[in-house]
């Protein structure tokens, strides 16, 4: 089975949202992050076959990334384009079922890359 390749969904110059929810998850709950690190290399990993308890879909090619760390709920929302590309699109902490409203946002950030892949494929800048 082929490698997926794992991306960030790049909103704008300024506005990778799972990329900046990590950022914010590792200064508050450094083992809730590790976790999720974890959880995108098996999507990494293991991609179309990765299922429950770690993953699931949710509806119209959304996926979620299911991590749990004590009582909290965290997802990470997530799309397939072609074969071996899994694209991050949303994050977030839930209580009990993903809101509806995340799970449109979801849909609508993975029109948006379908219409523009370049254009919203994060790509780490070089340092210099």
């Amino acid at each position: 089975m082929p490698q997926t390749d794992v991306v960030f969904y790049q909103e704008n110059r300024n506005d990778v949202p799972v990329l900046d929810w990590l950022k914010e998850l590792r200064r508050s709950d450094q083992r809730a992050y590790e976790s999720c690190v974890a959880a995108i290399a098996r999507l990494a990993e293991f991609g179309h076959e990765l299922r429950r308890p770690l993953a699931d879909i949710l509806r119209d090619g959304i996926y979620e990334l299911r991590i749990r760390k004590g009582r909290v709920n965290l997802r990470i929302l997530y799309f397939f384009h072609g074969r071996n590309l899994a694209i991050l699109g949303h994050a977030l902490t839930k209580e009990d079922e993903v809101p509806k409203a995340d799970i449109e946002r979801a849909i609508r950030r993975k029109r948006a890359f379908e219409a523009d892949p370049v254009g919203h494929c994060y790509l780490e800048e070089e340092k210099k």
